[in-house]
């Protein structure tokens, strides 16, 4: 390297150091024979400048890194360490205990809840205590509409003092007893709507899991006939430099190793973003490698041990269970419109230290029963009644759809599971055929009996078998899951 080259380095090296770091360089370096600046370095002697630079270079670019490193670590979050190895089961654990929905779920209940225990606070006793000290004036006339002769026009001002406690308690009002019921109707809905829910996070975690299993089989198929193409490329152009082969056979084979790199590359992102999937249900770290630890299970085809009567559906679902509690609230809150026409008893009552001042007071009370008859509501009692009427007719609505919902849903499941066991069957013995005609046409084309031609279609139907045999798997998989899910058997068959 001539000593322009160093030169030139030398330039470039001091570019890259920032301002601030200069100070620093002078002192670590012990540079004596160059006079350092932002703009350049000058040399004193050329034959000498070729060999410091030697040594400076790589401590220079080692205190830039060193800097932006420092630096970039600051504003980057470090990714996990170590990758969450997870099974079928732990997934689904894992997404009942942290996903967002089942959280908002569990929030819904604990505010169902206090709901009613506000309604049953009513029901209760009432107490507090009240102190107060005020000034008053009164202006007589004014009270009396006239005034009168040899008495002042006002009264005052005087201190008033007061303190004690207050009560009151309802004693008879069926209303509040019907809203309190109403209450506990509502807390049986949200629990069975967070099992709803629970249900569903099943549900979609695994479908992911599964999707994840069957993208993991993809690139292992695509791998193995990626691998197939290459043997039969190198296969091919040996044959052709021995002279027993064409070059057109060579650029057959070469197509193919081509196309099967590029199915591999597409599996391989569709594995990656399947995986990204999963961990957003899961809730976990984006930076957190997930490993699926159940890959084998994928190409195993266990029994369907689920009920699949239409009567023990509708009974599980806990959608249907919801329905049956929405049902019951609105009932209750309309027996509580209803009876808000009859008498309601209630006590009330007060005990007062009073006086003109602290030290002048004395105990006073007042305690009463309140019987409250309703004459005229203005239409109130009516219109409630009506739209409790028309919500009991919406919830039956919703009950028939659901009915017919779930009918559908466990038809459709069990046939669909029937259906992909077969699938499963002819798959697999479709793979072994498309296997043996591979081999078979790879000897035919070894043996100088046949073109390639054989191999790429050959190699084009071990590439179906492959795809339909995994397709086949994840249908049966997924028919199992949705059957379970049908029924309301999802977490008690892939959580317990």
């Amino acid at each position: 390297m001539c000593s322009q080259d160093f030169y030139f380095f030398e330039a470039v090296a001091t570019e890259i150091i920032l301002e601030s770091e200069m100070e620093f360089v002078r002192e670590m370096l012990k540079i004596r024979k160059y006079r350092v600046t932002t703009a350049k370095i000058r040399p004193i002697g050329a034959a000498r400048r070729a060999v410091r630079l030697r040594a400076i270079l790589p401590l220079v670019f080692a205190s830039f890194a060193a800097f932006a490193g420092a630096a970039h670590a600051q504003d980057t979050t470090a990714a996990p360490s170590g990758a969450l190895h997870l099974t079928l089961h732990g997934a689904v654990t894992l997404a009942l205990r942290q996903n967002p929905q089942v959280q908002i779920a569990a929030l819904n209940l604990a505010e169902s809840v206090q709901n009613k225990n506000v309604a049953r606070s009513a029901l209760l006793p009432q107490a507090n205590l009240e102190v107060s000290d005020a000034a008053e004036r009164a202006n007589l006339e004014s009270e009396f509409g006239r005034p009168f002769p040899g008495l002042p026009q006002h009264l005052g001002p005087f201190e008033i003092f007061s303190a004690g406690p207050q009560f009151s308690m309802s004693v008879l009002d069926l209303s509040l007893w019907r809203r309190w019921q109403a209450a506990g109707a509502d807390v049986h809905a949200s629990d069975a709507d967070r099992q709803a829910v629970r249900e569903q996070i099943t549900l979609l975690v695994v479908s992911q899991y599964l999707g994840c299993l069957r993208a993991a089989a993809d690139v292992r198929a695509a791998q193995s006939r990626s691998d197939l193409a290459k043997a039969l490329f190198d296969q091919a152009n040996d044959l052709q430099q021995h002279g027993a082969g064409t070059g057109i056979d060579t650029l057959r084979a070469n197509v193919e190793l081509q196309n099967e790199t590029q199915v591999l590359l597409v599996a391989q992102t569709t594995e990656r973003t399947s995986l990204f999937g999963l961990a957003q249900l899961l809730n976990v770290d984006p930076n957190q490698t997930i490993e699926l630890d159940d890959a084998l299970s994928f190409f195993e085809t266990p029994e369907a041990d689920i009920e699949q009567s239409l009567q023990a559906a509708y009974a599980a679902r806990p959608e249907m269970r919801a329905l049956e509690a929405q049902e019951m609230a609105a009932a209750d809150r309309k027996r509580a419109v209803s009876e808000s026409r009859w008498p309601s008893l209630r006590v009330v009552g007060n005990w007062d230290y009073q006086g003109l001042s602290i030290s002048t007071g004395i105990p006073t009370y007042n305690y009463a029963a309140v019987f409250d008859v309703p004459i005229v509501t203005g239409g109130r009692i009516h219109a409630e009644n009506a739209l409790d009427n028309l919500e009991l007719e919406k919830i039956a609505q919703q009950r028939q759809d659901l009915e017919n919902q779930i009918a559908l849903d466990v038809k459709t499941a069990a046939a669909e599971l029937a259906s992909a066991r077969s699938e499963v069957d002819v798959a697999n013995q479709g793979v072994s055929l498309a296997q043996q005609e591979v081999q078979q046409a790879r000897d035919r084309f070894s043996a100088g009996v046949a073109n390639n031609i054989e191999v790429i279609q050959a190699q084009d139907a071990l590439a179906r078998a492959s795809d339909n045999q995994i397709a086949a798997l994840y249908s049966y998989n997924q028919a199992r899951a949705d059957l379970a899910r049908s029924t309301g058997q999802m977490e008690s068959l892939y959580a317990k």
